[in-house]
């Protein structure tokens, strides 16, 4: 079978996918949540793999001809499970929403039972509770915070689980700067009762506990989820993990999950992204692997110190793991506008809300930095200075507009005052310098 190559078919889609090349290997990638996908793994998920339909599991197919396809599978499975110290995995979720939603499916009713997570403005993430979110919406949620140092308040977490009696307690986090306490979460959960499970989401550290450079919650918690493309460096996928404590707890749990991903919520499997996560699950065993996590933490570190010593605030200051928030309350500009404004100087990072924020998640108060995409490009701590610096010089430059005079955070949502400020960032000769300063920058380190 032989088909014409991709600038042939569309060259339409080969132009933007040329120009996206470029893109990604000329700004600085800061989005914590974003990575780069090894040379391997972009083989296996656009592979014949994408052909075949594979309806069911291993051993258990609705279409013939899955013999290879069931070798993937298993390979996947148990390549999670020795990885992670689980006894089962689910290798199926489409990405981390689905795979959170079939945990709750699983174990609580619809409209019935009540579920605890982090609150989205202190870091937890929609699926866990959020009232814009299905699971907010289709269960009792009850929200948990954060403290004035960034901290979970656990103290509160354990108030709110004994008069709720939750039937799920999310540990979990997406915009955290801390090591999470899964040993605290398993005693409040053990105070709940039986009923209660605990459910660890690792999608943002899943490479760090993979590579035993942060604390695992597989001895504390039931289950565990995770998107695979994160610091894990794999595809857009996701996996649920059943943990040896979780089919202690409940011996059909692994048997819940499974009947829940299929044929509760999905059909047929992607199976050359799990090809990718079987890669990725490979390259995350190596010695290379483990010394990539370690520099993540190393930058990450160097980098908050960077900013600090620039009078950035940031949440929770030094960061532990792999990310940190900036708090830009007192200098009078939104996330929106600082994200806006290092886009066009180079620098890739997103708008993030901050704890207790009283602006909201599109106008937040603050943005969100992480180190794993940068340091898959050999980015070192001395690097992360360098960094440091072209932001700052982006905050110097926008001190300078006339934006900022005219209102405050909160009444910048007019457009004609965006419209202002857009205008300004445009016509900013500055902007344009470091924009070529971070290009030659990354020229070093491009992939």
């Amino acid at each position: 079978m032989k088909y014409k190559s991709l600038k042939d078919t569309d060259d339409e889609i080969f132009r933007l996918l040329k120009e996206e090349e470029k893109r990604q290997n000329s700004d600085i990638p800061l989005i914590p949540s974003e990575n780069f996908a090894s040379d391997a793994v972009l083989k296996a998920i656009g592979s014949v793999f994408t052909n075949k339909y594979a309806e069911g599991y291993s051993g258990k197919r609705y279409y013939k001809g899955a013999v290879n396809i069931d070798k993937v599978e298993s390979l996947a499975i148990e390549r999670a499970k020795q990885v992670f110290g689980a006894y089962s995995a689910n290798v199926q979720p489409y990405s981390g929403s689905p795979a959170n939603a079939a945990v709750y499916f699983a174990l609580a009713k619809p409209f019935a039972d009540t579920i605890l997570g982090l609150e989205l403005s202190s870091g937890g993430h929609l699926t866990h509770g959020s009232k814009v979110s299905f699971s907010g919406k289709l269960f009792n949620s009850v929200m948990f915070t954060v403290k004035k140092n960034g901290e979970i308040d656990y103290d509160e977490v354990e108030s709110l689980a004994l008069k709720h009696k939750p039937k799920i307690i999310w540990a979990g986090t997406t915009a955290y700067t801390k090591l999470i306490d899964y040993e605290r979460f398993r005693k409040i959960a053990d105070k709940v009762g039986e009923d209660t499970y605990l459910v660890a989401d690792i999608s943002h550290i899943s490479g760090l506990v993979a590579s035993n450079v942060i604390p695992s919650p597989v001895n504390f918690v039931d289950i565990i989820t995770t998107t695979t493309h994160k610091d894990m460096r794999g595809p857009r996928g996701a996996m649920i993990m059943v943990t040896p404590r979780g089919i202690q707890k409940n011996p059909s749990l692994d048997k819940m999950i499974d009947d829940t991903v299929f044929p509760f919520l999905q059909g047929g499997p992607h199976i050359n992204t799990i090809a990718g996560i079987a890669v990725a699950l490979k390259e995350s065993e190596s010695l290379e692997f483990k010394e990539y996590s370690k520099q993540i933490l190393l930058n990450c570190k160097a980098l908050c110190t960077s900013l600090i010593n620039r009078g950035f605030e940031l949440v929770g200051g030094v960061s532990e793991t792999h990310l940190t928030l900036i708090n830009l309350t007192k200098d009078n500009i939104n996330g929106w506008e600082f994200a806006y404004a290092l886009e066009k100087a180079g620098i890739i990072v997103n708008a993030s809300t901050i704890p207790h924020d009283e602006n909201s998640p599109f106008f937040p108060s603050g943005i969100r930095i992480g180190t794993p995409a940068a340091t898959t490009l050999c980015l070192k701590e001395k690097d992360m200075d360098t960094i440091a610096e072209f932001i700052y010089q982006v905050k110097l430059e926008l001190d300078t507009f006339k934006f900022k005079e005219l209102s405050s955070q909160k009444l910048r949502k007019d457009p004609n005052i965006r419209k202002g400020f857009i205008n300004e960032l445009i016509n900013s000769k500055r902007i344009k310098e470091i924009k070529l300063e971070t290009e030659n920058f990354m020229k070093v380190y491009s992939k």
